[in-house]
């Protein structure tokens, strides 16, 4: 199964007026139409409604307290089948552990600057959806290093990275979500070191319908402490 798929779709049953030149159609009477409040809502299971919030205390709508939450939240299917983990398994990667006193760091067994990144940077960008060590700290960390070494060489390969960050982010794993998310800031900013025109933040624009999407799903997910202070904001 792809990252990010479904794996509860309903199966339509099957219309047998598909495979004959007449088809039946029923007269349509008032009461088979959908009334109003009485959908689904787009989820699998009909959510119990309680009673309107305001917004200081969450979102208008809210659900019932032990009620179902909404699919749309809910994580999907993430397989261990990475191009990243393939290659480094096969020792295809010219990376390893550098371990160090305090944090560790890769160590580059090549130049960042003369390896080929149409074909390295789309493997280490799959590679940010894992989660278990060592391939989540080599696919980020090496993300990181090829964006600062080689930020001179990231714009031609712009079109080969929006299938791993868009399936990274189809996962709905909120730790694989906030990684892609700070790893497409550092992207964006990749070219901004030089003076000049920030290019690779253009060149995302025509790929905007493939990305937000899932953002928009989530653009409300954060979490009031009203006058309380967040000590986890240093990691964003």
């Amino acid at each position: 199964m792809r990252a990010g798929g479904h794996d509860n779709r309903a199966v339509k049953g099957i219309d047998p007026s598909a495979f004959s030149m007449s088809k039946q159609v029923a007269r349509p009477v008032p009461s088979n139409f959908q009334r109003k409040q009485t959908g689904m809502g787009g989820t699998l299971v009909k959510p119990m409604k309680a009673a309107p919030l305001d917004f200081g205390g969450g979102p208008v709508g809210g659900y019932a307290k032990g009620g179902k939450s909404r699919d749309a939240f809910m994580k999907r299917p993430n397989p261990p089948n990475t191009e990243f983990r393939r290659f480094y398994e096969r020792g295809d990667l010219p990376i390893q552990i550098e371990h160090g006193g305090t944090a560790n760091k890769i160590a580059w067994k090549v130049e960042i600057s003369k390896l080929d990144f149409h074909h390295y940077l789309p493997v280490f960008f799959d590679g940010l959806r894992e989660l278990e060590s060592p391939y989540a700290f080599l696919s980020e960390q090496g993300v990181y290093d090829m964006l600062q070494a080689g930020w001179n060489k990231v714009l031609p390969v712009i079109p080969q990275l929006i299938i791993p960050i868009k399936t990274a982010l189809n996962t709905r794993d909120p730790a694989v979500m906030v990684k892609t998310l700070k790893v497409l800031q550092a992207l964006v900013m990749a070219d901004a070191q030089e003076t000049g025109p920030a290019l690779i933040g253009q060149a995302l624009v025509p790929y905007y319908r493939q990305i937000l999407p899932v953002l928009n799903i989530f653009i409300r997910k954060n979490a009031s402490i009203g006058d309380a202070i967040d000590y986890s904001q240093k990691n964003r």
